[in-house]
């Protein structure tokens, strides 16, 4: 992207300057999350040359996956909560389970996150009527609660306008650490947060700021802004994450299990975390590179 697109991006207020996480600038790229090690990694791999020649940014967010899968802690964030109330379980009761940090990396250890009676999972981890193929929570189905239990959906608790707000189950206590005594199977691992021990949080989805991979690429009668991406930023409130994020500092990386790769923003204050997705966990480049492979 040329110097003169970027200042117009800039001037135009259609970025929120130039540390946005959505800007290929160094201070953007740091914002977002991105490692020193990971910047100099692809630019090590992608070499030089006389001749002016055009990278895929997947192979660059490569990098970055490759790097923060080794050092990023692991950790439990709900983006779209949804409530689950668990019937059986003691009212009052707390326990302290244990989680591992880095399955790449034994030396971070482990932490212990605590499960009580009512929990929060994501929406996206319902569905009233499932279609064939989808494995995870449904009425009359077990799921198992990563690190926890195996649960049973019973009943799902809808407002007004007909929307799945609430979930009551049941949990299996024989299951405790995710394997039934029993030998019987389930085919989903779903994450959660303790409802009472959950910390708020604000946090920003980025995507591509163009849908072109070269902006400048413009059709008849349009201009380079008619390439801008409408999605490139999608803020999400009401986030649940587990207590331990509670006291995280700015620009500290997790990875959030099933969801990707996150970073905390200079705009977090005391009492409002603010996170910036760096990358999800989908890996294009080695796609490409699989399917090159079995060419």
């Amino acid at each position: 992207m040329s110097k003169r697109r970027l200042i117009e991006l800039v001037q135009g207020g259609f970025v929120r300057g130039w540390d946005d996480p959505r800007m290929p600038t160094i201070s953007g790229l740091r914002r977002r999350g991105y490692t020193p090690e990971a910047i100099r990694n692809f630019c090590n791999r992608i070499g030089v040359a006389k001749a002016d020649s055009t990278v895929d940014v997947a192979f660059l967010e490569h990098c970055l996956r490759e790097d923060l899968n080794q050092r990023a802690p692991r950790v439990l964030a709900v983006l779209q909560p949804l409530k689950v109330i668990i019937d059986n379980y003691p009212e009052g009761r707390v326990e302290e389970l244990p989680a591992i940090n880095n399955p790449e990396d034994a030396g971070m250890g482990t932490r212990m996150v605590p499960f009580s009676r009512e929990l929060f999972i994501e929406q996206e981890d319902f569905l009233e009527n499932p279609p064939k193929g989808f494995y995870r929570l449904a009425p009359g189905r077990e799921a198992r609660l990563r690190y926890a239990y195996f649960i049973k959906c019973e009943k799902a608790v809808k407002d007004a306008a007909g929307k799945v707000v609430e979930l009551h189950c049941t949990y299996d206590p024989a299951t405790r650490g995710g394997d039934s005594p029993d030998g019987r199977k389930v085919k989903a691992t779903l994450h959660w947060v303790s409802a009472a021990h959950a910390v708020a949080a604000e946090v920003r989805l980025y995507d591509h700021l163009f849908i072109k991979p070269d902006p400048d690429d413009i059709a008849e009668g349009k201009d380079w802004k008619d390439n801008l991406n409408p999605n490139s930023l999608e803020a999400l409130t009401g986030c649940k994450l587990e207590p331990s994020l509670a006291g995280v500092e700015v620009g500290s990386r997790r990875q959030f299990e099933r969801k990707g790769y996150f970073c905390v923003d200079p705009d977090s204050r005391p009492g409002r975390l603010v996170f910036n997705r760096t990358a999800s966990l989908k890996d294009t480049w080695a796609q490409i590179q699989k399917a090159q492979a079995k060419k």
